[in-house]
């Protein structure tokens, strides 16, 4: 169970990999990372924080405990099929569409979407399921696959800073920086002491998009490991989707208590008023699709675009022939 609204509770131990600190000196460093933090905190930010509305919220409460194991990934609410929730997914998909060409429209903030999972988590069909009818003008998709050699030559944050929104646009990141905290923690790519210094420097960066008119929304899509299993497994058993299929994924499943670990350390570190997570129940795919709809929906209707003023004196010119 993570805190959401009210709920709170205790962390359990991180799995992990080698030479790992001890408990007491890991809880030390996650509040020497959150004090950090917290000095990059502003004073006032330009973005407003995600609405509250009357159904179930999934986003994570900055400074609370998250264990990903107590999230129910089955969740679907009252609903019970695809069908229940086809007319309110249509509402919110309009409700996005809309709220998008005013937000193009106004050209003075932006809107930022993070999507994290692990694979088969359903980032791609998130993009598909969520956009449909979507201004492609006013939305950009970035997928980040391994830093090339320039990138590397940069700081970690480099390559995603040029890939931030410009004034009007929603972006969407198909993973994103937060493998710089996930991968290389799983992997052992970079020592500890490097990796963990950077939820403090992301949150430096989130809140600087922030402070320049973007808003910032962010989705861990929740699936268990069955669930990824049966994924997998439909994958292997059609051929027309063979071509998804990576005999890598089966070595990186091997991992999946170490990534669970890694995900719930980054969630915690960085879910801010700012730039909240949202843990998404993303096993039945037809609700996670709502829950992300109506999120970034309603995060739309609290930013608030409006259509520029028109020049004046149009009701006196005519048309001629």
């Amino acid at each position: 169970m993570v805190k959401r609204e009210t709920a709170k509770v205790a962390k359990r131990p991180a799995a992990t990999n080698g030479s790992a600190p001890t408990q007491k000196v890991a809880t030390e460093k996650r509040a020497a990372t959150r004090e950090a933090a917290s000095l990059a905190k502003p004073e006032k930010s330009s973005a407003e924080s995600p609405p509250d509305p009357n159904y179930p919220l999934y986003r994570i409460v900055p400074g609370s405990n998250v264990t990903l194991s107590d999230v129910n990934a089955d969740e679907s609410e009252h609903y019970t099929g695809k069908r229940d929730v086809a007319e309110e997914l249509d509402r919110q998909r309009k409700r996005i569409r809309d709220l998008q060409e005013r937000l193009y429209a106004e050209r003075q903030r932006s809107l930022l979407i993070v999507l994290q999972a692990m694979d088969t988590g359903g980032k791609d069909g998130t993009i598909r399921g969520v956009f449909q009818g979507v201004n492609p003008q006013g939305c950009q998709v970035w997928s980040f696959k391994a830093p090339s050699t320039e990138e590397m030559e940069h700081d970690f944050l480099w390559r995603y800073h040029l890939k931030a929104p410009s004034r009007g646009l929603i972006t969407i990141f198909n993973r994103s920086h937060y493998e710089e905290v996930l991968i290389v923690r799983v992997k052992n790519l970079m020592p500890e002491d490097v990796w963990r210094r950077r939820y403090a420097m992301i949150n430096e960066f989130e809140q600087m998009l922030s402070l320049n008119n973007t808003t910032i929304i962010k989705f861990y899509l929740h699936i268990s490991k069955e669930e990824q299993k049966q994924r997998l497994q439909s994958r292997l058993d059609d051929s027309s989707k063979h071509w998804k299929f990576s005999s890598a994924d089966l070595k990186e499943r091997a991992f999946w208590d170490q990534y669970m670990a890694a995900f719930e350390e980054s969630v915690e570190s960085c879910s801010t008023e700012v730039a909240p997570w949202y843990v998404v129940p993303s096993n039945k795919k037809w609700y996670r699709n709502l829950v992300i709809a109506r999120t970034i929906a309603d995060t739309l209707d609290a930013m608030n675009p409006q259509f520029p003023d028109a020049e004046k004196g149009l009701a006196k010119l005519k048309i001629v022939d």
